[in-house]
């Protein structure tokens, strides 16, 4: 039987591994990353891929860096025929790259050669695009640029946020992992070259990306909360302080004004101008406080029209 081993972290990753042992695969062991101190208590955490393996019974290695000897050693010594990775976190040394007699492959959740990195699923929300994917392809010593095996194109919706995206792209990979392992194991799979041609990135997000431009057209504006909801969330300053923008639709009607200008106060919203067109912000939270509607925010006199966003 063809040894395994899987490589994961996330959510995105767990279904996955269940679905290798559920079709009677035989998994030798989970490699995931260290728990980690999450929320405010700094309660040290472990991985949703760490809890599913668990769960299943199945042998766990935690290395806070594969490309540790010792870590790299404990790897090799299991002698697997196939690696296979999905949001694992952590770049694979060659060595272990090329020990598996069946090579080491990876589920990715994009079109590749679109969206190669760390963060292919809030960027291509940000880029408001209406369509991504999930790849299976071989790993090589380069960011995402290995081989492509299989692929599955996956609608976004226009209400979708990272959190939905997720979620589909997570059970479209595990289904077209199992169509495609058989093959792989077989050895009678494709090896499709990426074009280097069509090759975009998608870096880990940071901090300035968070950051709302009130400058910029509504849409765009909009598709950056979404991309960024539910982690690790869009920020703006108000009263020299930093606000969390949960969630925001766009805005039609009402007076104009500068960007970041607050131009209606609604019921359950608060209304912003933007480069193009005005933003309904739905959820927020201020800084120190706890995630709330704006139907709650407005509840006291915190704000009003011609306060200012920046």
């Amino acid at each position: 039987m063809t040894k395994i081993v899987f490589m994961g972290t996330p959510s995105f990753s767990a279904p996955i591994l269940r679905m290798l042992v559920e079709e009677g695969y035989d998994v030798i062991s989970v490699v995931t990353q260290p728990d980690r101190p999450v929320g405010r208590k700094k309660v040290l955490t472990p991985t949703p891929v760490k809890e599913e393996a668990l769960r299943l019974g199945l042998p766990i290695l935690q290395p806070e860096k594969l490309k540790n000897p010792e870590a790299m050693e404990q790897v090799l010594k299991l002698n697997p025929d196939l690696i296979i990775t999905a949001a694992f976190g952590q770049i694979l040394p060659s060595e272990i790259l090329e020990a598996p007699r069946l090579g080491a492959i990876n589920v990715h959740a994009s079109l590749l050669p679109k969206y190669r990195g760390g963060a292919p699923i809030h960027q291509a929300i940000m880029d408001g695009r209406q369509e991504t994917g999930v790849t299976i392809m071989y790993m090589v010593d380069r960011l995402d640029a290995g081989d492509i095996i299989s692929q599955k194109a996956v609608p976004i919706g226009k209400s979708d946020h990272t959190g939905i995206m997720f979620d589909k792209l997570s059970e479209a990979g595990t289904e077209l992992l199992k169509e495609t392992l058989p093959a792989i194991i077989e050895g009678t799979n494709k090896r499709i070259p990426q074009n280097e041609d069509e090759v975009t990135f998608a870096r880990n997000i940071t901090r300035e990306q968070e950051r709302i431009n009130w400058s910029k057209p509504a849409i765009d504006l909009y598709n950056q909360i979404r991309g960024l909801h539910p982690w690790p969330v869009a920020y703006t300053t108000f009263n020299d302080a930093n606000m969390k923008i949960w969630w925001a639709e766009e805005s039609t009607g009402g007076k104009s004004g500068e960007p970041g200008e607050v131009i209606g106060l609604a019921d359950d919203a608060v209304i912003v101008q933007t480069g193009d067109g005005a933003l309904a912000i739905k959820e927020l939270q201020p800084a120190g406080k706890k995630r709330m509607t704006a139907k709650e925010y407005l509840r006291g006199p915190k704000i009003q029209v011609g306060d200012r966003f920046l």
